[in-house]
């Protein structure tokens, strides 16, 4: 299909309207007959609805959907207001198709409020029911707050055939828990399996996360499977056409990491990608360091959490060359401005480490334990603590690195979730508290392959730990330099 082929809207407008945030491109419906093959073009009915943060959590969000065709004045309604989305779509070169998908931002929220809100067209099939759902904003000030987090959810025809992902039971236990909001570590549709079908693939388990995400916002980080080398232009625009995330102020990369704020934490959200590919050249890095600095000369933030699919802590055989640039890059940003915690998928499993600050050797390749005791909890302003979150087939359960730096870790096939609950502490200068519990369900039936086993749906804790660090509006800090010891 060449660029004349849509009168109205052509393909160099719907790929632009996908690679660059919020933009409206011109909403000109087709002549009749165009997309006579297309099933449903004519069908605004909302699906794969979702909610991401807005630049303020506690005063904002993002629905975000996408529908079979063109939408026609596609919106959302919360109470008396009518909120216009933003139209982005874009013509997927390997097939006949536009996949067409709608931000509505909503703004003017109260702080730690419950809404309801509708989602229709005026070429809605659902119409005189439309699709509703509620969320909660997120807390102002020093309050009490949970998350959960995992990564590598993918859906029913994101893999190769034979492979059957839990990924609906990953969702119903994120609804378990009823977080305030969902961390997703990358690989959200494995579409490099199936690069004929990735609208599918991706349509598939949008579905299958609208069960939570339409509820709470899930918050993406891109990753390998997300931004396949093979194919990188075509999947990024498959993930910047669906998600709406909070601006990061770098022009031309907006969508490719983002940070935001909820209560006293400060999380921000990376794409490893980068330091192996190095396609923003350092303006990530620059962005990180600056983030991390007035993160923490801000002293009503305590906790900096790091979220990022591949892991510079993973003891794990086999990974696609980004860990050690992570270490070398990342590591010591982390150090110099006391990160706690850093959540990362794309290892299979679940692994733990103990807090870490500086390196063992000179040449930045292993990371420095404070401590090897697995007390349970750990001061965080001493050394930041690595979660690895992936679920799947289980293929990475070999340890491929001796280290000793790694607390705990369940290397078998299943999926798992981590849930978060924050504590702010009682009064400026005393501990606030981070509690972390981590539940596996495990995969038992090998005699089907890996991920077609159960019991999917029974899950147990596997592990659970406390971060503490002193208030921020009890100390005054100062960077941390790197200290001769951890290079010895």
């Amino acid at each position: 299909m060449s660029d004349d082929a849509e009168p109205g809207l052509s393909r160099r407008q719907l790929l632009a309207a996908g690679t660059t945030g919020l933009i409206a491109t011109a909403a000109v419906p087709p002549p009749a007959g165009q997309h006579r093959r297309r099933a449903g073009a004519a069908d605004g009915t909302p699906e794969q609805i979702h909610l991401t943060w807005g630049d303020d959590p506690a005063r904002s969000v993002v629905v975000s959907w996408a529908s079979p065709g063109q939408a026609v004045a596609p919106r959302v309604r919360i109470g008396q207001r009518v909120i216009p989305a933003v139209e982005r779509g874009y013509a997927d070169p390997r097939g006949d198709e536009v996949v067409w998908t709608y931000h509505a931002p909503v703004d003017g929220l109260r702080p730690g409020a419950t809404y309801g809100y509708a989602v229709t067209a005026d070429n809605d099939r659902n119409a005189a029911d439309p699709f509703s759902a509620t969320f909660r904003t997120a807390p102002e000030g020093r309050a009490a707050f949970r998350f959960t987090s995992f990564g590598d959810l993918t859906g029913p025809n994101a893999r190769s055939a034979g492979w059957s992902s839990q990924s609906a039971y990953a969702v119903g236990a994120v609804e378990t828990f009823q977080p305030l909001f969902h961390l997703l570590n990358g690989d959200l549709a494995d579409a490099n399996a199936n690069p004929a079908g990735q609208p599918r693939a991706w349509r598939d388990v949008a579905n299958t996360v609208q069960a939570s995400a339409a509820n709470r916002p899930w918050l993406p980080v891109l990753a390998n499977h997300g931004v396949e080398p093979a194919d990188r232009d075509r999947a990024l625009r498959s993930y910047l056409a669906r998600y709406s995330l909070p601006g990061n102020g770098v022009p031309g990369f907006e969508g490719r990491w983002y940070a935001f704020r909820v209560g006293t934490a400060a999380f921000l959200c990376l794409s490893g990608d980068d330091v192996r590919r190095g396609y923003s050249g350092g303006a990530q890095t620059r962005w990180l360091e600056a983030a991390l600095a007035a993160a923490r000369r801000d002293a009503s933030i305590d906790w900096l959490v790091i979220q990022v699919h591949q892991s510079a802590c993973s003891s794990a055989r086999s990974g696609d060359g980004a860990g050690l640039g992570l270490r070398q890059q990342w590591l010591p940003l982390f150090d110099r401005y006391e990160v706690d915690l850093v959540l990362c998928g794309h290892s299979r499993g679940y692994e733990r480490s103990f807090p870490l600050r500086g390196f063992a050797s000179a040449d930045a390749s292993c990371p420095r334990p404070v401590t090897t005791v697995d007390s349970g909890v750990f001061d965080t302003s001493q050394g930041t603590v690595h979660l690895v979150l992936g679920g799947g087939d289980g293929e990475d359960e070999d340890a491929g690195e001796d280290a000793a730096w790694s607390a705990r870790r369940y290397p078998g096939a299943g999926y798992g979730v981590a849930v978060f609950d924050v504590n702010p502490g009682a009064e400026a200068g005393a501990q606030t508290s981070l509690t972390v519990r981590y539940y596996h369900a495990a995969d038992v039936g090998p005699e089907t392959g890996p991920g077609d086993g159960g019991p999917a749906d029974d899950y147990a804790l596997f592990d659970t730990f406390t971060l503490v660090r002193p208030r921020s509006d009890g100390r005054r800090w100062h960077p941390r330099e790197p200290l001769a010891s951890n290079l010895a």
